[in-house]
C-alpha cells in the first residue's frame, strides 16, 4: 500500500512538473480507492528543501513587468500568472498535509483531494496557454506565496489562516469582476476556466475556515480573535484591503464579524 506522506515528499522534493501532476492524480485515485496509507512514518523534510523547477524565474512583486488585461500580451500574462498560482498552489496543498502531523485522516483527504483539483486547474490553464502560443515557464512570476507558507512551517493556525484564508480567499474577492470582463469581450473559454476554478476555490477556502476552527477549538481558543491576530502578525501591511466578497466568503467559513473586522480600515 502506497503511503501520502511518501508521496508528498516525491512531490515537494522533486522538481519535475509531470511526475508531480501524475504523482498527484495517483494518490488522489489511491485514496478513492481505499488504497492509501494514512500513517505517518517518518517526520517531514525541512521546508527549505522543498524544489521547484528552473522555470520560471522568481522575481520579487515589485520587480513584475505590469500588464493591461485589455491587450493580447496582457491576456497571455495574465493567463501565466494564473497558471504559476495554481502550480504553486499544488505545493501548498501536499505541503499542508506533509508538514502537519496527528491530525484526523478527514485532514489528510481533504488536502490531497485540494491538491488533486489544483493540479487539475494547472492542467487547464496550461493548456489554454498553448492555445495562445504560450508555455508554462515562458514568462516570469512571483513566489510570494511559497513565502507565506515559508514563514508559517511551525504554525498550522498560521499556515490555515494565512494560505487559505487570506490568499486564497483573495480569489474569491477579485475574480468575479475578472470573469465579467472576459464575458464583456466575449471570451467565453477563459469565462467557462475561470467559473470552474472559482467554484473549486471557494470549496478550497472552506475547507481551510473548517480547518481553523477545528484546530482552534481543539487548542481552547477563540477563532475570529486567532485569525485577527495572525493576519495582523503575517500579512505584510498588517490586513489586505477589500473591496470583500462577503457572499462567498460566508460560503466559504467566513464569519460577519471578521468581515466586518477585514472591511474596517480603521482597525
Amino acid at each position: 500500500m502506497k503511503n501520502i506522506f511518501s508521496l508528498a515528499e516525491a512531490c515537494l522534493h522533486h522538481p519535475d512538473i509531470e511526475q508531480k501532476l501524475t504523482l498527484t492524480h495517483q494518490a488522489q485515485k489511491l485514496l478513492t480507492q481505499g488504497e492509501l496509507s494514512l500513517v505517518s512514518e517518518q517526520p517531514p523534510l525541512a521546508i527549505s528543501s522543498v524544489q521547484f523547477p528552473s522555470t520560471p524565474i522568481l522575481l520579487s512583486t515589485r520587480e513584475m513587468p505590469k500588464r493591461k488585461l485589455g491587450s493580447p500580451d496582457g491576456i497571455k500574462a495574465f493567463f501565466h500568472a494564473i497558471a504559476h498560482v495554481e502550480f504553486m498552489a499544488i505545493y501548498l496543498a501536499w505541503d499542508m498535509l506533509y508538514r502537519f502531523r496527528g491530525m484526523p485522516d478527514k485532514f489528510y483527504q481533504d488536502w490531497l483531494n485540494v491538491a488533486d483539483e489544483e493540479a487539475q486547474h494547472f492542467e487547464l490553464i496550461r493548456t489554454h496557454l498553448q492555445t495562445m502560443g504560450l508555455a508554462y515557464g515562458d514568462l516570469p512570476a512571483h513566489n510570494g506565496l511559497w513565502d507565506h507558507a515559508t514563514d508559517t512551517a511551525d504554525d498550522l493556525l498560521a499556515r490555515l489562516a494565512m494560505i487559505p484564508r487570506c490568499m486564497e480567499a483573495r480569489g474569491l474577492d477579485v475574480t468575479p469582476a475578472i470573469i465579467a470582463k472576459f464575458k464583456h469581450i466575449g471570451d467565453e473559454a477563459s469565462v467557462t476556466l475561470l467559473t470552474r476554478i472559482l467554484t473549486d476555490e471557494v470549496g478550497h477556502v472552506e475547507r481551510g475556515s473548517y480547518w481553523f476552527k477545528f484546530v482552534c477549538a481543539q487548542q481552547g481558543l477563540e477563532s475570529e480573535a486567532q485569525y485577527q491576530r495572525l493576519i495582523k502578525k503575517y500579512y505584510q501591511g498588517g490586513k489586505p484591503k477589500g473591496p470583500f466578497n462577503r457572499e462567498m466568503r460566508i460560503i466559504a467559513g467566513f464569519s460577519d464579524a471578521e468581515l466586518d473586522w477585514l472591511e474596517n480600515t480603521s482597525l
